[in-house]
């Protein structure tokens, strides 16, 4: 019986969360936009920020309650999700096109980012130095996007102000963060009751339902037939995740990590390395690719629970 009842919230939560975000970076944009500021700075912060609020939000909150297995393991679980299933689901749903600006520039800088983390969390804990590190190198890209005037591989759709946008703002996020604590809350009590650990049901189970906004904006995008926006969406938003949601939570706290953390860090390596591959080759990712990469990742999954 209790096991359901985590199980309910759980799915109940990432519902919220899902919401949440969406209402978050709707107003986000709108309030924005009223204020003047630019196309290129929402895409750069706002979106950015809301595909990853989520993760944020269940990241710094098991970060607070001590909870690093949950913390790291769901940041490293939604990349490899966001690259095995969304990225290889929505492949299968269209062949994705690809070009050399997302191959060289954020393909490269997130595959830097992951060989960076693996050596960081070698020693199993990320600590408050490599967390500023890892913050400091996403300014560090954001400004180069930003000086150089090149989209940050997202897209940002205006609307129109309404006079109930800033509270839909803060309704939003009081969304994100009221659901990712009762999020971790179930999560923590489902991993005791199946006799799993944290960093388990962190890299699956919360890594999944926090992945809910980048999955539904590809799906949308490619019953949409607007390929091409699922591939910088899902890259944009692991490199905000390592970065910046990551780096900011071991600036907090320093995070001891699960043995298990190595061997998800050179797969989240290996995958993306694969990902640049397929994107190079004739600069589209097939179906057939697209096939691989989910099966990989529901391959880590069988792994992962095994």
């Amino acid at each position: 019986m209790e096991i359901l009842k985590d199980i309910t919230i759980i799915l109940l939560t990432i519902v919220v969360i899902g919401k949440g975000a969406t209402w978050l970076v709707d107003a986000a944009i709108r309030v924005a936009n009223r204020l003047g500021v630019s196309e290129l700075v929402i895409g750069l912060t706002i979106v950015a920020f809301g595909t990853s609020a989520p993760e944020f939000g269940v990241t710094i909150l098991a970060a607070f309650r001590g909870m690093s297995d949950i913390s790291v393991g769901n940041i490293v679980g939604s990349n490899i999700f966001n690259l095995g299933f969304i990225l290889g689901g929505t492949a299968i749903i269209h062949s994705l096109k690809t070009n050399k600006t997302i191959i060289q520039r954020d393909g490269f800088f997130l595959l830097f980012g992951a060989i960076l983390l693996v050596g960081f969390l070698w020693n199993l804990s990320l600590n408050r130095t490599e967390g500023i590190i890892l913050f400091v190198l996403l300014i560090v890209y954001l400004s180069y996007l930003y000086f150089k005037r090149e989209p940050a591989g997202v897209e940002v759709t205006i609307g129109k102000f309404r006079w109930q946008d800033p509270m839909l703002l803060l309704l939003g996020m009081g969304m994100v963060l009221g659901g990712s604590h009762f999020l971790v809350i179930s999560a923590v009590s489902l991993a005791k009751i199946m006799g799993v650990s944290e960093w388990v049901i962190g890299t699956t189970i919360v890594a999944a339902g926090t992945s809910a906004p980048e999955f539904a904006t590809s799906l949308v995008a490619a019953l949409r037939g607007r390929y091409g926006i699922s591939v910088g969406n899902l890259i944009g938003s692991d490199i905000f995740n390592l970065f910046g949601v990551l780096g900011l939570a071991a600036i907090l706290r320093n995070l001891p990590v699960d043995a298990d953390a190595r061997s998800n860090l050179i797969l989240l390596t290996l995958m993306v390395i694969l990902v640049l591959i397929f994107m190079r080759t004739g600069w589209v990712i097939s179906r057939r690719e697209g096939v691989v990469l989910v099966i990989i990742g529901l391959s880590r999954w069988i792994y992962t629970f095994w």
